[in-house]
């Protein structure tokens, strides 16, 4: 596993100033807010801090809180840049535009979803339908797919999490076969995905959901095939890239219109080989294969 910083997230909130004013007046000569997926905000901390270590009298405030939290921050006028782990939805735009805010979407880099168990649970492969039985209750013993005899404690993020989302439409939903299906009522919702790790680590029955970047030693990811046809398939930046891990997405940012000014230069920066090679440092996926 890559080494990357650890930042501490507490609940669902993170924000950081990543420097100090450096100009002439004691203050930024600019300033911007970026807004919500918890999933990525490591990932845009590591950029931030970068971005203004070439730029000083610049200042780079990030806050987690979920994808649906950085779109409302975004259409509320409460942000600069909104981060996401999901596209925005058609209701999102329609409220953008009723508050004159036109999202303009990047594509910054991709995930896979790690389905994690505790370290001493010999199971250690799934398909994705006993997956989608388990989030829903259908499964509710290990001893079923080849476990203990313990009951499952399913963790699932918040509604508001475009993480909890894309698992829904992904795995339970099946990209749409399955419409309507939801996470069991028993499911317990957690505030980010290092709540999860924190509970997966603890807890030798539970089982969850985290992006790729919260993976580390002190839990489990096991193996997901399609179906029992298929072979299984361990969540890595290679197998994301070439499209055979089953749950994974891409990771986006947006703004209101077409960036400019500070903005700009940083979405910019996303996007180069530098801030390419960060999405690799943190254990997600580059857009583009690095040299």
């Amino acid at each position: 596993m890559k080494k990357l910083v650890t930042f501490l997230i507490l609940a669902t909130v993170l924000f950081c100033s990543c420097t100090k004013p450096q100009n002439a007046s004691g203050r930024y000569a600019a300033s911007i807010q970026i807004k919500g997926s918890d999933t990525i905000v490591n990932l845009i901390q590591v950029w931030a801090e970068k971005f203004v270590a070439q730029y000083p009298t610049y200042n780079i405030g990030v806050t987690g809180g979920g994808s649906g939290t950085g779109f409302a921050s975004l259409i509320n006028k409460t942000c600069d840049i909104a981060m996401s782990s999901r596209r925005i939805e058609k209701k999102e735009k329609l409220l953008a535009k009723s508050n004159n805010i036109e999202p303009v979407e990047f594509k910054v880099g991709l995930d896979g979803l790690a389905v994690l168990v505790n370290k001493n649970n010999p199971v250690d492969k799934l398909t994705l339908v006993q997956l989608r039985d388990i989030f829903m209750a259908k499964i509710t013993n290990w001893k079923e797919v080849g476990g203990e005899d313990r009951k499952i404690v399913i963790l699932s993020r918040e509604s508001n999490s475009g993480t909890h989302m894309f698992f829904k439409e992904r795995v339970l939903r099946q990209n749409g076969k399955s419409a309507g299906d939801e996470f069991s009522v028993h499911s317990l919702m957690m505030p980010s995905s290092q709540s999860i790790c924190d509970e997966v680590y603890q807890n030798p029955n539970a089982l969850g959901y985290v992006g790729m970047g919260f993976l580390n030693d002190r839990v489990k990811a096991i193996s997901v095939a399609i179906d029992e046809s298929g072979g299984y398939v361990y969540p890595t930046s290679e197998n994301v890239m070439n499209g055979t891990y089953p749950i994974s997405r891409p990771l986006y940012l947006y703004t209101n219109g077409n960036p400019n000014g500070i903005v700009e230069m940083f979405i910019e920066y996303t996007l180069s080989e530098a801030g390419q090679e960060v999405v690799v440092e943190t254990d997600f996926v580059p857009i583009k294969r690095q040299k």
